[in-house]
């Protein structure tokens, strides 16, 4: 049977503009669709729809959202299987099976959106506890029998609804935090690379950790060994600690949240390593520059802001935020020093972070060596088709004089 001849309302795309559809992408843009012969507006946010080319043959089920740029985003290519709980816990059980060849542990992002076939939808695994983000009109109208398909596939003791992100206003979506299953502590523990945290879900940052940077810590914590580590916006410790433990001989995390700050020192302890880690609360540039004035010398500065650039009309402002903020890294750099740097705007990219390294290196007269370049991990997959699935930047560069 036809989509056109289902419950299911159809939209037709405009001539010619299927091809990005075929290769793989699952964005739909509204000015792409052919509202005067399938009207959008008369759609409600989040409804199912069939999208076809403008011959009327099938390319694939989504949801809709009028309000939005984005005006749909395609969940399945078959004909045969439209957007239902059963295809849920299918897409849940193929995200699963790759994590847990990857994982010994349940600590990892357990749904990465698009790139596992669920865009709009985010879920972090600590464990038995799961925080998920729904992100868009149309997850958030599948909320019931996506908790339904949780529970199926990963049986969790609690679920938390972590909707408190940006991004839903742009989908005219309220933001929240909201326990939707069981129960969640104030405080679940993950492991680490033999390291042990404890973390808020209900009001840490994001979901609660960063597990993208997990395996570019790993990578990284052998060359830290007896060097005097700068952890700037450093969280809860997910890098400082770990220093530590790897054997930095000294670490000074830096972060402008007081609870963050106290809960890296807890975790410090609960590593055998306070004796090690101290913080300084305060912006992160302002604290370079006391730093800075009062002659201090590290071997290894981290730096792994938030998002300088989230949306294109803050890319001038944000380049100048990551030179400025690397810039001033370096110039605590001990001689022969290591900068591991990091961004995660998806506006930047890893050949123009690295421009504007090198750009603050030659205004110091220093020169450098690009030793390793990391990503995100492969709990966060990206899909070759969707380059908005790639984000994360990671640069470990020796810092030298100038030659």
């Amino acid at each position: 049977m036809s989509p056109l001849e289902t419950d299911i309302p159809a939209l037709l795309l405009k001539k010619n503009q299927d091809k990005r559809l075929r290769s793989g992408h699952c964005w739909i843009f509204s000015n792409e669709i052919d509202s005067e012969k399938t009207p959008i507006k008369a759609l409600q946010p989040g409804e199912q729809v069939a999208v076809l080319d403008e011959k009327e043959l099938f390319i694939g089920f989504g949801y809709v959202n009028p309000q939005s740029l984005i005006a749909v985003r395609l969940l399945s290519r078959d004909q045969s299987h439209p957007i239902s709980e059963s295809l849920l816990v299918h897409r849940l059980n193929i995200a699963l099976s790759l994590r847990q060849r990857l994982y010994a542990e349940p600590y990892y992002r357990a749904v990465y959106g698009e790139a596992d076939g669920l865009p709009g939808l985010v879920v972090d695994r600590y464990g038995d506890y799961l925080v998920a983000q729904l992100g868009t009109a149309g997850m958030e109208a599948l909320r019931q029998p996506l908790l339904n398909a949780l529970d199926k596939v990963f049986k969790p003791r609690g679920v938390l609804l972590r909707n408190d992100s940006a991004a839903r206003e742009l989908e005219g979506l309220p933001r929240q935090v909201e326990l939707a299953a069981g129960e969640i502590p104030e405080q679940v523990e993950l492991s680490e690379g033999g390291c042990r945290f404890r973390v808020s879900l209900h009001e840490g940052q994001k979901t609660g950790w960063f597990f993208d940077q997990a395996a570019n810590r790993d990578r990284l914590m052998p060359l830290l060994r007896e060097r005097r580590v700068l952890d700037l916006f450093s969280y809860v410790g997910g890098w400082g600690v770990r220093a530590a433990q790897a054997g930095a001989s000294a670490v000074t995390c830096v972060d402008s949240s007081e609870s963050a700050l106290t809960q890296l020192l807890e975790n410090a302890q609960l590593n055998g390593v306070e004796q090690r880690v101290d913080s300084l609360r305060g912006d992160a540039f302002e604290i370079l520059r006391q730093l800075k004035e009062s002659k201090q010398r590290f071997d290894v500065v981290l730096v792994d802001p938030p998002a300088f650039i989230k949306r294109r009309k803050d890319q001038k402002q944000g380049e100048l935020a990551y030179r400025r903020i690397n810039q001033a890294a370096m110039q605590l750099l001990s001689r022969d020093g290591l900068l591991i740097s990091s961004s995660c705007s998806h506006h930047l990219s890893g050949e123009r972070l690295l421009g504007l390294i090198n750009q603050a290196g030659r205004h110091l007269d220093r020169s450098l060596q690009l030793l390793i370049s990391g990503a995100q991990g492969p709990d966060h997959p990206i899909h070759p088709a969707i380059p908005e699935t790639a984000y994360l930047k990671n640069f470990s560069l020796r810092v030298l004089p100038r030659f």
